[in-house]
């Protein structure tokens, strides 16, 4: 059985290298009055939260190329359904300590990591974040882009002229996506709350709305769940699904490491589970139907497939239709960006100084990095970003191995919430001294292993998720049960 401390507030003397109000622990429900102090979260907001994390340009996209991989609908299907439990499963598991400690995946990464030694694994998902807000940032104003070229035509003429790499029509649509992002981060997560509440929905009514009109324009004799124009045989099914299953998994690695960034803000667990539930496979597998409904529709409607549902809405002949239509995509990418990259860098780099370093000030330090790393040149160098983000990807398996093995195997879920404030070596809950050698052996170890096979021919690096957390996980029970013997 779990055995948390929650003390609100927390017992003095805390420390301001570990401390400050973003971070600390909420409130049970109902035992604190305070705006934003209450685990207040319903199994709805979690639901919505992983809406919004699927329902972007990206998700509509990457759904589609699993239809286009040469297996049959039903194949695909049952490897979404795995893939995505897989992912259910650990959105549980670090769901629960989220949850019922009140603190963010960089607090709860201290139980493992210790004290100071957290900051590691706050700093590789915070970079990892940085990267992805920038290249999102970058693909929302593209839509952005199409929209005004579209309604204005006269804007033309700003594509001729560019500045680093971005035409000038470019930056204004980077910089309004940029600052619309930063006013619904700067109110905080109530309003990012409010903000995912409603933008998953309302892809969904103009998902759904496209898939009827491209249907009765097609013929439902014409809607094909096999996008692909070569069929797999024999073992190569299964294999080809085994890699579905892994790239699903892969896919939202990032948002369910950090997921106690927003389940510490349920009221129970029960509704972290159920939120979970509804918010992966039922709503992915629905997504996905309805994606491969509209992307195979394409083909018969307009002459060619299109894999982008900006450029689809845009070929509607009704103008209000594509201007609706299109402006929720472009709002679905900005809720994928503030739920998957940017909530997570703000709590990552405000834990590496909380007394300087606040949850705004985390997500700004972020969202400008995002600007100074340029993703539109990163974008157009598949290699570069596929090596950037490779790397620091590789490092989040073995981060998973670590904080769950140490938690439900070392630990034996017990943690003293306080004792994640206190840098008193007199303390006897201080966590590894500030540092756990056995995390951090660990955590290095399985990274470089794991980077390694983003360099072996093949596709083991679809796989490297796996390995680091394995290897993570195997290496550091082994290490923290020698210590204690």
């Amino acid at each position: 059985m779990s055995d948390f401390t929650i003390a609100t507030p927390l017992a003095e003397p805390l420390s301001d290298r570990l401390y400050n109000d973003d971070l600390a622990p909420l409130a049970r429900f109902g035992t604190d009055a305070a705006i934003g102090r209450t685990q207040n979260w319903t199994w709805y907001n979690i639901f919505a939260f992983w809406m919004a994390d699927v329902h972007s340009v990206g998700g509509y996209v990457f759904a589609a190329s699993l239809f286009a991989s040469g297996l049959t609908g039903w194949e695909v299907l049952i490897s979404l359904l795995a893939g995505i439990s897989i992912v259910q499963v650990f959105a549980n598991l670090l769901g629960k300590m989220g949850q019922q400690a009140g603190v963010p995946y960089a607090v709860v990464a201290r139980v493992s990591f210790g004290v100071f030694g957290a900051n590691i694994a706050a700093v590789i998902r915070g970079l990892i974040a940085v990267v992805w807000y920038g290249i999102q940032t970058y693909l929302a104003s593209g839509a952005l882009n199409i929209l005004i070229l579209k309604f204005i035509p006269a804007s033309s003429v700003l594509e001729k002229t560019s500045f680093l790499g971005l035409s000038e029509l470019g930056w204004i649509s980077f910089l309004v996506v940029w600052a619309l992002q930063a006013v619904v981060f700067w109110q905080g997560m109530e309003s990012i709350k409010r903000f995912i509440d409603w933008a998953g929905p309302a892809v969904y009514a103009v998902m759904l709305a496209l898939a009827a009109w491209i249907v009765v324009r097609a013929g439902i004799d014409h809607i094909s769940f096999n996008l692909s124009s070569t069929a797999l045989h024999g073992p190569a099914v299964l294999w080809q699904m085994v890699l579905a299953i892994a790239l699903v998994a892969g896919y939202f690695a990032g948002p369910t490491l950090n997921f106690a960034d927003f389940a510490r803000y349920c009221r129970t667990n029960a509704d972290v589970r159920k939120g979970n539930f509804w918010g992966l496979p039922v709503n992915f597998l629905l997504f996905s139907i309805v994606t491969v409904v509209v992307v195979s529709g394409t083909i018969p409607v307009f002459g060619h497939m299109i894999t982008d549902p900006v450029t689809t809405v845009g070929k509607i002949g009704n103008t209000t239709a594509a201007l609706l239509g299109a402006f929720t995509f472009v709002t679905a990418t900005v809720g994928i960006n503030i739920v998957a990259n940017f909530v997570s860098p703000a709590f990552d780099f405000s834990n590496c100084a909380p007394h300087r370093i606040s949850f705004r000030m985390g997500g700004m330090i972020a969202a400008i990095g995002s600007v100074f790393l340029m993703p539109w040149n990163l974008f157009n160098n598949p290699a570069a970003i596929h090596y950037t983000v490779d790397l620091l990807a590789a490092a989040i398996g073995p981060l998973y191995g670590i904080i769950l093995a140490d938690f439900y195997l070392v630990k034996a879920q017990k943690i003293n919430v306080p004792a994640l404030f206190s840098d008193r070596p007199g303390d006897p809950y201080w966590y590894a001294n500030g540092f756990n050698p056995a995390a951090v052996k660990s955590v290095i170890v399985a990274s470089l292993i794991a980077i390694a096979t983003g360099f072996i021919p093949g596709e083991l690096k679809t796989f490297s998720l796996f390995i680091g957390g394995i290897i993570a996980a195997s290496l550091y029970v082994a290490l923290s049960r020698r210590a204690a013997a």
